[in-house]
């Protein structure tokens, strides 16, 4: 994907094209649970535990201030949280996104309202597909 090298219209409706289509793959019907594998491996080795890893996934993404995205993302020290505002994303940076959360209020509202916690700790529960993720990871 060729991307603006600088903010404005072309990136910024590419780059959330990009984004909710990488946010519907992030989902999936009946997901949630632990990740297994090389991801679960590679999840431990980077946050000490699953359970860390989505403790503090969610504490991103709840400080996010105002609209953006939560990613799991491989940088150049490996697994990494990594947090953008509106349109950016984690392949700008050179870094390859595993998945993500989106944190715009339009992704919540009308079922959480103002709890984007409850919408957090949810999708974390029972939304988030650990295997596109791990077909990410085997990608990279």
């Amino acid at each position: 994907m060729i991307l603006a090298a600088e903010p404005g219209g072309i990136f910024n409706n590419a780059a959330q094209i990009w984004n909710h289509t990488f946010y519907w793959h992030s989902m999936t019907p009946g997901g949630g649970g632990e990740p297994d594998g090389d991801l679960e491996t590679a999840i431990e080795q980077s946050f000490g535990s699953v359970d860390q890893f989505k403790q503090t996934f969610a504490d991103k993404a709840k400080t996010l201030f105002g609209s953006g995205w939560t990613w799991l993302a491989i940088g150049s020290g490996g697994l990494e949280i990594v947090q953008t505002k509106d349109a950016d994303l984690p392949l700008k940076h050179g870094q390859t996104a595993l998945l993500t959360i989106d944190v715009w209020e339009h992704a919540y509202y009308l079922d959480y309202q103002n709890a984007r916690p409850a919408y957090i700790e949810t999708w974390l529960e029972q939304l988030v597909n650990w295997e596109f993720a791990a077909a990410n990871l085997a990608k990279a």
